[in-house]
């Protein structure tokens, strides 16, 4: 890569994609760079951040929307949410620790153009949920603005939420508009330890179909759990499994003791309150557990049900440390490292129990020659052509990162 373009405004942007579009030129898209490593290695003579495009050109608290310039850090706009008493409800997940980038460093637009959403996903929804609108600039370098600032404001398309897990193939967000919801007042958790992988996904989904609005559902691996810094855990090899419990203090004491009583047979848990809750999930959404120490890490999605009997098929072909999220509809798994990182043992596994997986963190030389992403079938890969074409006629926008011939 020989230039980074930095736009500061709306109009600078159009501006540089216009130069580029009419000479053909490719270029590499970037927030703060911090997911950077994760997809296909771009071949782009260029790169263009968004990183100078900072600031929020609205906040409502009220009316618990506001909207974000696209490379505004995430972290920026947290505090001045928390200053309100408010917070992102899906709870956005950090890659940079586990990509060695860094933690902290993401912005708001790929906060949304990557769509990863953290534990609270499994009753607050996904990011692409609370995305009310964006503007941005397509691969033809015409601005373009869709949704606004309520829910239903859409008809026909709704190009907003398309965007989002896109990773910079179809535009280049200059602003986002989102819905947010208010904090807590307190959070417990009850820790489980020494639990199997499928009898913590049993006690993670019985948990999770009861009527006390469990909030995250995890389950770490021993190994993975002996890399948690939080003070108040043990530092033996022991699986843990987390439940967490949020809202008023009164409604979290009532939730608390029945679910400790329904799910007495699993063993007494670990009990943490606030302040140390706060340091284990802030763990979790960092994914600091996962150091770029040489291994591979691979996301799955799958049913629940499936999700121990999945990582166990994968476990015959090779070593693996697992971390479960959303009651086991979502599994971490790191991987030795190797010419093609498990792809085909993982895809066959993934084939044969249903699901998808995403390759996040390899080398560069793997990840140009093994799918990154997971392979579309001929009818979906006819839709995200087209839509590609609508959007990027001339590739231009992160050519490849998704799939080598996009």
């Amino acid at each position: 890569m020989n230039d980074i373009m930095r736009p500061a405004t709306e109009w600078e942007l159009k501006s540089m994609m216009m130069a580029l579009a009419e000479r053909g030129i490719p270029v590499e898209i970037l927030g703060a760079g911090s997911k950077r490593g994760v997809g296909r290695p771009v071949l782009a003579p260029v790169a263009l951040t968004t990183g100078a495009m900072r600031g929020n050109s609205l906040y409502e608290p009220a009316e618990l929307v506001m909207s974000a310039r696209a490379g505004t850090p995430l972290s920026q706009i947290e505090v001045e949410l928390a200053s309100r008493g408010q917070m992102l409800p899906f709870e956005p997940i950090d890659l940079g620790p586990a990509l060695g980038t860094g933690a902290g460093l993401q912005t708001i637009g790929a906060v949304f153009a990557a769509n990863l959403s953290g534990s609270r996903r499994i009753v607050a929804g996904a990011a692409r949920d609370y995305l009310l609108g964006v503007r941005g600039v397509n691969g033809r370098a015409e601005i373009f603005k869709s949704g606004g600032r309520v829910m239903k404001n859409v008809t026909g398309y709704d190009v907003a939420r398309g965007l989002a897990g896109s990773w910079g193939t179809l535009a280049v967000l200059s602003e986002v508009t989102f819905k947010v919801l208010p904090l807590p007042d307190d959070v417990v958790t009850l820790v489980y330890p020494d639990l199997t992988d499928d009898l913590a996904v049993e006690l993670m989904s019985h948990a999770l179909a009861q009527p006390y609005e469990v909030s995250g559902t995890v389950h770490l691996s021993p190994a993975l759990a002996a890399r948690l810094k939080h003070k108040g855990l043990s530092k033996e090899p022991r699986s843990l499994t987390a439940l967490r419990l949020e809202n008023f203090t009164r409604s979290i004491t009532y939730r608390k003791q029945k679910l400790r009583e329904l799910l007495s047979a699993y063993g007494a848990p670990l009990e943490l309150e606030l302040e140390s809750s706060l340091e284990l999930w802030s763990e979790i959404r960092r994914l600091s557990f996962f150091p770029p120490n040489g291994t591979h890490l691979w996301r799955i999605s799958t049913t629940p049900s499936v999700a121990a009997s999945l990582v166990a098929s994968v476990r015959r072909h090779m070593r693996v440390e697992a971390f479960y999220d959303w009651s086991g509809g979502l599994v971490w798994l790191e991987t030795p490292a190797s010419a093609d990182a498990g792809s085909a043992d993982i895809r066959r596994a993934v084939a044969t129990h249903g699901g998808h997986a995403t390759l996040i963190r390899a080398d560069e030389a793997v990840r140009r020659t093994v799918e990154v992403f997971q392979p579309l079938g001929p009818a979906v890969d006819r839709i995200s052509r087209g839509i590609k074409t609508a959007f990027d006629p001339m590739r231009l926008l992160n050519p490849g990162r998704m799939y080598a011939t996009m």
